[in-house]
Parts: C-alpha cells; structure tokens; sequence
C-alpha cells in the first residue's frame, strides 16, 4: 500500500465528535413545599438552553434556590443562585445570567411555558434563571427563549404565584429542588 493511500484511510477514520443531541432525561421535576410540577423539556426549540437546565439541575445547582420575583397570576421565576443564601435578598435576580445566547422561536408565551429569565441589558443574557407563566403572556414573544412547558402540576404553580408578595418579591421563601427524569410513557390504547 502506498503512502499516500494510507494516510487517506487513516484521515478517513479519524472523526469529528459527533453533535450533542438531546439530553437523555428530557424532564424535570420541580418540588416545592407548595407540591410539584412537572417541566417537559425542548431539546429541539432551544438545545442550548436545555442542556444548561439539564446541567444545572444534575450538579443540584436549582437545589435551595428560591422563587424570587413573583408577579400574582402573571409569572413566577426562580432558579438565580444567589437566592440559596438569605443574606443575598437584595441582589435576587442577578445571579446566573449572562452565559447563553438568545434561541428564539414562534412558540407562544400560554399558561405552563417555561423561559429563560435573561437580563435587561440584552436578549443575549439568559442563563440559570427561569420564569413560568401563569396566564398567557403575549407580549414576551421574540424577547425570551423557550425552553419547556409544564406538563402536570399547574395547580401548585398557582399556589406558588398566590404566595403574598411586596411588588414582586414574595414575603416568604418558596424554596425549590429539582430532579431530572425520564418522561413517563403514554398510557396504554385501549383495544
């Protein structure tokens, strides 16, 4: 075999690594002392988004996190790493952004979306923090990234968006720990 040809083969068998896909647990539940919900997610709206959720969430970084701004029957968000310590309470809401870029889509902002909180200094600021709308909120399309929609447990969503709050900042902790986990199979067709 010549030279040449060799080193074509070996060319041949050296590979780019192949693109992620979608993460394998494509679910995430979100407990709460006010219950569960139930965040499908969308690996293929905002791939990037999903698996920072994803890899937040598995290292436990959601964990003792708070739901720190709350606007009653409109959204409630959450998931800002600051919000673990209690001293931190002024600077809510500024911690874990800046480390993605926007994934927009046409996807509308009804009841159950999930959307990366980003700040208000640019669309290309997302990152640990999150938001779930409570009651459709039109107005945020092309200005937040999709990334999941809840699937069950809407009622304690509502709960947690009743919780008393001054402006936007609820009155007491309303703390979260999330878990990642296989979506569960659709029931069975009856014959």
């Amino acid at each position: 075999m010549n030279s040449a040809f060799a080193l074509l083969l070996a060319l041949l068998a050296i590979q780019a690594p192949a693109a992620p896909g979608p993460p394998e647990k494509t679910e995430a539940v979100v407990e709460t002392e006010h219950g569960s919900f139930v965040i499908r997610l969308l690996p293929d709206v905002a791939p990037n988004h999903v698996a920072h959720f994803v890899k937040t969430a598995g290292a436990g970084g959601y964990d003792r996190t708070t739901f720190h701004r709350i606007i009653t029957r409109g959204i409630i968000q959450g998931g800002d790493p600051l919000s673990k310590d209690p001293k931190q309470s002024a600077r809510y809401g500024t911690g874990g952004l800046g480390l993605l870029k926007a994934e927009f889509s046409d996807r509308p902002f009804t009841r159950g979306t999930v959307a990366a909180a980003r700040k208000p200094s640019g669309k290309d600021t997302g990152g640990s923090q999150f938001f779930v709308v409570v009651t459709d909120q039109p107005s945020l399309l092309g200005q937040y990234t999709i990334f999941g929609e809840v699937v069950s447990g809407m009622d304690v969503v509502d709960k947690i968006s009743d919780t008393p709050v001054d402006g936007d900042k609820p009155r007491s902790r309303v703390e979260m720990k999330v878990r990642l986990r296989q979506p569960e199979p659709p029931p069975p067709v009856a014959p």
